[in-house]
This record gives C-alpha cells, structure tokens and sequence, in this order.
C-alpha cells in the first residue's frame, strides 16, 4: 500500500466512540461511528446484538445521551454544523423524532442530564446569557438556573430530585463553582474552592435515593476525586501517591470508583473501593484510554490505542468488546518521549519519525487545541499521516496544557500566547541540536489554540518556521470575542482577565494581528465559515493584514464548524495541508 494510500484508509476506517448504556436497563447502549464517512450516533442492543443508525445529518452528529431507563436516545441538532440548535429524541426501538423543549429557543450546547422518572435538565447558552431548564413531558420547561457567567449542567439524581450545575460566578470559567438545586431551584449545596482552584461536578451515584455527587477537586493541585453529600455537607476526598491528574466514574452499585489517572501522555486504571478504602490497578496495555466505564458484574470497558496500534474497545476481562466493522486502520510508529528544560519549567514533548529517510526530517510541530489539552501516545490519523509523508512529528505539551497538575495548566498569565511559544521554541532547539529536525525545513501547524499559535508564532518568530499551516485560529482576540459563542467569551474573560474593553491591552498583545506584518514564511488557514469557535470574520481582517503587507498566504473555507465529523472533508483538509508543506517545505 502506498504512503498516500495508507494515510487515506485510517481515516477512512470504521471507528466508534465507548458505548454508554442505561443504568437501569444495561444491555441497551448509544455510541458515535463514522461507519457512513460521517458520525452518526447508533443504537446497541446487547441482548440481540443488532444496532441501528439514529441520526443522518450531512454535517454529523457530536452529542448524545440515553436515559437512564434506556427508553430514549437524546442527541443535538445544530445547524449546518456551528454548534446551535436544540435537543431531539427518539425510542431506542426505533420511531419519530421528537423536539424535547418545544417552548425553548435554540442556543449553544452546555450539556443534559436525564433521570428516570422521564425529566431532562438541558443547559442552553445564547444572547450573553447561560441558562439550565427543567423539562418534563407535558409541561412547559422551568428555568432553573440564569446567570451571565458560564454555568452548565453536570448531573441529575436518578430519581429527578436533584440537579448538579457548575457556573463561574465566584471565579471563572477555568476555575468553576458546583452548586446542586432542587427541581424548584431551591439551593440545595455547594462547594467553592476560591478563584484558582475548580469544584467540577461529575455524576449522582447510580443508585435511585442516593444523595452523593461524584466531582473533582483542585486542593492538591491537580484534579482529584471527591464524594460530596449536598444535603449533609459531608466530603470524602480521594487521594492517590501516583502522580497525573485523574478522574473518576462509579461502579454500578455505588460502592467503588473508577478511577482514571493520565500522567505523562499515557492512562493507567484503577478501582478505588469506598467501604475499605483499597486501591487495585486494573492492568491494560501500555497507551492511552480515551474512555472507561464500569460495566454491571464489576468489569470495565475501555477506549484504548497508542501512537502505533488503532483503537479498540476492550475489556478488563481481556475480550474485545465490540468492533466497528470494516477494514482495520493500518498502524503507525511508536512515539518517543522528550524532555526539554524551558524557562518555566521542564516541557514533555512527543517524537514522532518516519520509517524511511535519514535525519535529520523536515518535521512539523502540530501544537494541540484548547490550550486546556494535551497530546497523548494515543493513535492519530493526522499525525500518520504527516510521518507517511517523510515528516517527523513534534508535538508540545507546552505550558497551559492540563496533564501535568494545575499550576502547569494555569501558567497562562499576562502573556497569553507568548509563554506557550516560549516553550515551542525551547523544544525546536532541543530537536535541532540533537539531530532529529532540519532548521531548514520546519512547519509549524495547529488547528483552533494550535493555530492560533501558529499565527502568533510565525509573527513573534519569523525565523524559525519555514511554513505555518493553521486550521479554524484566533486570529484577532478581540474581533473573536465579539463574534464567538458565549462560552468562548466566557472562557476568553478567564484567560485574559475580562473583556476586550476592561483589557484591550492583554487582547491586542496576544493577538496574532498585531504582528501580521513581521511574518515572512507562507501560510495556509483553513476556516470554517459557520463557525462560531473561531469566527471567520477575524480570519479575514487578519488575511487582509497579510494582502496589504505583501506576504504569502492561501486560504481555505469550508461549510462547518467541525469538518472533522465528515470523513472526506477531513481527508481533503490533510491532502491540502501535505501538499501545502511538501511544496513549501521540501521534503527530500
């Protein structure tokens, strides 16, 4: 099979996402495939073995849930892909679509929670406003919650009675409060930490009658799990010696927690037992677990892949859970682990090197989204796709990633961009000076933060980048912030310290914009034109900045927010960007 050839077929593979299934009824389960060269959410059932395709939507489907009595499936319909719209249903057996909330507005998704006496909570953002409705069959929906900060809804009890929502009043949007209410909205509890440490609101245990919350603290800086009781007050944090952020999902009885600990781009599995306190490792192969969660019996299931083998879904009793159909993705190579000292500390970064071709590569940073991320030995597509190509491939957890404890992730302040490219830059040198990079022929790519940085970084350091390839970026802060969905205003608010009124100079100093006519290398930016993550109308005032000062640059639109729910359009978007980095960067 040839380079291209083999980079196409594993994107082209059928791959899924870990089904979820109802609490009360567990052989009934949902999950996301691209079997159609589009994510669709399908139905499970367990007991016959038939699935069944749910939603058919051109621009795919990227949120779902099933109730807990395994009745119905919920999934969000947005329009034309930008991430607005509202919520349907469907039996699981199959029949008409129904709207969830008539009497509600569209807005932008902030989650929903569904107990089994048939109510949702459904968390709505629109007009600079967050708002949680109840809804009930054959009642009008009940605002349970309203406010202009970032609020969303985690959870709800089983039984309908309690409902979980995080909001940013007390902090921000990086650092939320959790607050749990009743279906009257009466306060029932809540948990506030202060402004630099988050309370996140995870799950109800799944037990009809049981009060506890499942969320993650930040007390020890990083996430941790803790059971809180919202009516009696009562915390039980969970502590672990191993270090990596984790976090946590119940057994099915409620007597023990999955946890989940990442800790330098790999997962490992553990079950913590609340009666005893005992903590057991749950062996699986080195990579990374995407997705776990205990199944009725106390086995786990689990989404697991690493850098060089595509993923699978298996068990913690060793059997495959279930396959996606189709042929399997072709492999790819191992990663390589870096450890570069920067000025704030120590930067872990990922190798990746082609098969064939002697170093030093023409090599491309492919800087991860967010910057709340960060890059895993997880199989990747796109990064096979580039190393099939002759490049090697660096990625960079650089300072703001999550993964590496919480001052690491919250290390963005007052220099917002720039201290991620400090870091980017130490790694190019390392990888330079040890013989794996040609200074000569290096790329820096990234899609939304990442291409944001990459805007930036060909601006603040023309001179190291050969070419820029940046995919949906922040291009103007502040022309972003008045077009952008309200979470991301919210989320802009945090990380920059208010608004581009209240902070214009942070806005304009960590806005690639500014610095559009020092770039020298080409650029290429891919943009969705619904998007409201990264608006277009800033990507073309800053291409307008790039035409009147001469530089060279293409640019590439498409019709959505999230080209990579729609296999061919994310194949067109690589093919682009390989052709765009061969001529450009010229590869031997």
């Amino acid at each position: 099979m040839k380079a291209e050839e083999r980079w196409q077929a594993r994107f082209r593979a059928s791959r899924m996402t870990l089904p979820s299934w109802a609490r009360q009824a567990p052989n009934r389960s949902i999950y996301r495939s691209n079997a159609t060269g589009t994510w669709e959410v399908y139905a499970w059932d367990r007991v016959t073995g038939t699935t069944r395709q749910v939603t058919d939507r051109p621009k795919g489907t990227a949120y779902a849930a099933i109730d807990p009595t395994g009745q119905w499936i919920y999934w969000f319909a947005d329009t034309g892909g930008d991430e607005f719209g509202v919520w349907w249903r469907q039996p699981f057996t199959g029949g008409p679509d129904e709207l969830v909330a008539p009497d509600l507005p569209p807005g932008q998704p902030g989650g929903i929670a569904l107990s089994t006496t048939g109510g949702a909570a459904i968390s709505l953002a629109s007009a600079g406003t967050f708002r949680i409705h109840l809804v009930q069959e054959g009642e009008p929906a009940r605002l349970l919650y309203e406010n202009t900060e970032a609020a969303w809804v985690a959870d709800m009890s089983l039984d309908g009675s309690l409902i979980a929502i995080n909001h940013g009043e007390y902090g921000d949007f990086r650092h939320p409060a959790l607050r749990v209410v009743r279906q009257n909205g009466e306060t029932v509890g809540e948990l506030h930490d202060g402004v630099t440490k988050g309370v996140i609101g995870l799950s109800f245990a799944p037990v009809v009658g049981d009060r506890r919350l499942l969320a993650l603290h930040e007390r020890r800086h990083r996430h941790e799990p803790l059971v809180w009781d919202p009516v009696t007050g009562e915390q039980r944090e969970i502590w672990l010696k191993d270090s990596g952020d984790l976090n946590a999902e119940w057994y099915d009885d409620g007597r023990g927690l999955l946890i989940l600990r990442d800790d330098r781009a790999r997962s490992y599995l553990h079950r913590y037992d609340l009666p005893g306190g005992g903590l057991t490792l749950i062996e699986t192969p080195h990579g990374v677990i995407d997705e776990a969660v205990p199944r009725p019996g106390g086995h786990v299931e689990y989404l697991w892949s690493s850098a060089s083998r595509p993923p699978v879904i298996r068990s913690s009793n060793d059997q495959v859970v279930v396959n996606p159909g189709g042929p399997p993705a072709p492999p790819s190579v191992p990663v390589e682990d870096l450890d570069v000292e920067g000025e704030g500390g120590r930067i872990h970064a990922l190798v990746s090197k082609p098969e064939v071709g002697t170093a030093p590569f023409p090599t491309v940073f492919l800087l991860h989204g967010g910057p709340t991320a960060h890059d895993r030995d997880a199989f990747s597509p796109e990064v096979a796709a580039w190393v099939d190509a002759g490049f090697a491939v660096v990625r960079v957890n650089y300072r703001g990633s999550t993964g590496y404890g919480s001052a690491w992730r919250d290390a963005l302040h007052g220099d917002v961009g720039h201290i991620e490219l400090a870091d980017v830059a130490a790694v190019r040198q390392c990888v330079v000076d040890r013989g794996i990079a040609d200074p000569g022929r290096m790329v820096l790519a990234g899609s939304a933060w990442g291409g944001y940085l990459t805007l930036l970084g060909l601006g603040t350091q023309p001179d190291l980048w050969t070419a820029g390839i940046a995919a949906v970026p922040i291009a103007c802060h502040q022309t972003s912030y008045e077009d952008e969905a309200e979470s991301l205003r919210a989320y802009h608010r945090a990380l920059l310290g208010g608004s581009p009124d209240e902070q214009p100079e942070q806005y304009a100093a960590s806005s690639p914009i500014t610095y559009a006519d020092q770039v020298k290398s080409p650029l290429l930016i891919l943009a969705g034109e619904n998007d409201t993550r990264c608006p277009l109308r800033q990507i073309e005032k800053y291409v307008a900045k790039l035409a009147e000062h001469g530089r060279e640059h293409e640019v590439y639109t498409y019709d959505a927010i999230r080209g990579s729910l729609v296999v061919a359009e994310r194949i067109a978007q690589i093919t682009l960007q390989l052709e765009f980095a061969r001529k450009h960067a010229n590869p031997q």
